[in-house]
């Protein structure tokens, strides 16, 4: 399982391991790092670690990190959804876009408030429980 992981971070400039996919998040925390990703029109790989428990176990040991959800940019892990969040509010992860050739569509005077960060990741899981119950 380590070389798959291992391949799939080489392999793709942004990856989110995540619980559900992008467009149907099963957590608030993936829910709400999948949408600053594609708030900031950043082209990412997600892999749904509830599909496959060996993969879901697997990352945490790759990463040594206990948690889902994961964000890897060019191969370096970045954490998850909290350091995701305090990078956002510091502009960090805007810095760290630039600084690693990732392409993204947004700008430091472009306003993304933590809360929304949090509304939003919460909007999108309601959405997709209320959609699965329909």
């Amino acid at each position: 399982m380590k070389e798959e992981i291992k391949k799939i971070i080489n392999e793709n400039n942004v990856v989110l391991f995540m619980k559900g996919t992008r467009d149907f998040p099963q957590c608030g925390f993936s829910g709400m790092v999948a949408g600053v990703l594609k708030k900031f029109e950043v082209d990412f790989h997600d892999i749904n670690v509830l599909d496959n428990n060996e993969m879901r176990e697997g990352i945490k040991e790759y990463s040594d990190w206990p948690t889902i959800p994961q964000l890897y940019i060019k191969g370096e892990f970045v954490g998850g959804a909290d350091i995701v969040k305090e990078m956002v509010g510091s502009g960090e992860l805007l810095e760290l876009f630039d600084s690693k050739d990732v392409k993204h569509n947004y700008s430091k005077n472009d306003e993304l408030s933590i809360s929304q960060l949090d509304a939003q990741g919460d909007k999108d899981v309601a959405a997709k429980e209320e959609e699965s119950t329909s």
